[in-house]
């Protein structure tokens, strides 16, 4: 089993002295949810998730040698324009990494970045972003370590994103991952995420995912402070053993198919997280008036068609809509005729499983 120690590595020999490498990674939307963690970004509880094809984050790292002084040195561009915003966040990652990435102080990097999705508004742009730059910061160490088997490179990349940001190890590679510890599924750990390590039924090939943008905003409550509210929660015990109990029983549904008891586990899971945020101490509610008119209007529909839809829920009001391949017409027809005046703007996302984050410039 993989350790902490494992991913340390010494300050190499050899160096490079510039380049640019840029990778995309993809947003991902928990079945099971993680909400809650311990030190150093490690889950409270396991989670599984789908990770999505079209809502991605995409990052491009240009890194010149300099004189090691004992900073660390970058410029962030979001959306081409200086974001002096995020600085704060990308220098705590970097202090995070040090220690598993002791040549960054090595190089001054320039962090070119854009989402195809609108920033913090629900759609787990810190999971995309942070395994973006995960990615190539992987691939610089990999020039700088040739031997570097690529287990270890998608290994380490997914330790990395988890440091940035705990969701962001599922957006590394696969499209279903499971990160946290779970007697049920090989390999999972707390450290990274890990391919879901059994056949997927036919039933959740290419399945469908239309992201209702209820609110594009800023959520009102970050999802670090969520998180750090499970502390002392009254009822985070029982949470984090329905958690487990979640995933076992979605493992078997992934495996079999069973798409009404897929429906059950996501919709109880999506309700759950938000239960938590409103029984915590502070309390907060994230749904909007039109998120809950959304969730009756899918319960309505199902109900009358028997069409398997169903929502689940991120930490914000934005409603995941999902659905098999082959209700797809009949699913968007519904969602054009009595969801969409339920958006900010009429803004809708058609998006679906996708297989990880890509390379796009090797340089």
């Amino acid at each position: 089993m993989m350790t902490e120690k494992d991913f340390v590595v010494p300050n190499f020999t050899n160096t490079i002295e510039n380049g640019t490498f840029q990778w995309s990674a993809p947003s991902n939307i928990a079945l099971v949810k993680y909400w809650g963690k311990k030190d150093n970004q490690i889950p409270a509880n396991p989670s599984v998730s789908f990770t999505l094809n079209n809502c991605k984050t995409i990052t491009k790292l240009g890194f010149q040698s300099r004189e090691k002084d004992g900073a660390f040195s970058f410029d962030l561009l979001f959306e081409g324009q200086p974001k002096e915003a995020f600085k704060p966040k990308i220098q705590k990652f970097l202090e995070r990494i040090e220690a598993y990435c002791p040549y960054l102080k090595n190089y001054h990097f320039t962090i070119d970045t854009h989402n195809t999705f609108p920033h913090s508004s629900g759609i787990a742009s810190s999971a995309s972003g942070m395994a973006a730059l995960a990615m190539n910061i992987m691939s610089l160490e990999k020039a700088l370590q040739p031997t570097m088997t690529e287990n270890y490179f998608y290994q380490k990349a997914s330790f990395l994103a988890r440091l940035g940001s705990g969701s962001a190890c599922r957006s590394v590679k696969g499209s279903v991952v499971v990160w946290g510890n779970h007697a049920e599924i090989d390999g999972s750990s707390d450290l990274f995420g890990v391919a879901f390590p059994s056949k997927i039924h036919d039933n959740f090939k290419n399945y469908q995912d239309t992201i209702l943008l209820v609110d594009k905003g800023e959520k009102q409550v970050s999802s670090t402070v969520g998180h750090d509210l499970m502390h002392n929660h009254p009822f985070a015990k029982q949470r984090f053993e329905q958690a487990h109990t979640n995933l076992s029983a979605m493992k078997s549904v992934l495996e079999t198919g069973n798409l009404e008891k897929f429906i059950e586990i996501t919709e109880s899971e999506a309700l759950t997280l938000h239960a938590m945020m409103m029984t915590s101490l502070p309390y907060f509610i994230l749904m909007k008036p039109n998120t809950l008119e959304i969730i009756n209007r899918i319960w309505k529909f199902r109900n009358e068609t028997k069409i398997p839809v169903c929502f689940t829920l991120d930490a914000g009001a934005n409603v995941h809509v999902l659905y098999p391949e082959n209700v797809k017409e009949s699913v968007l027809q519904f969602i054009t005729a009595e969801l969409v005046g339920y958006c900010q703007n009429g803004n809708y996302i058609c998006d679906g499983i996708g297989f990880g984050s890509q390379l796009i410039i090797d340089n």
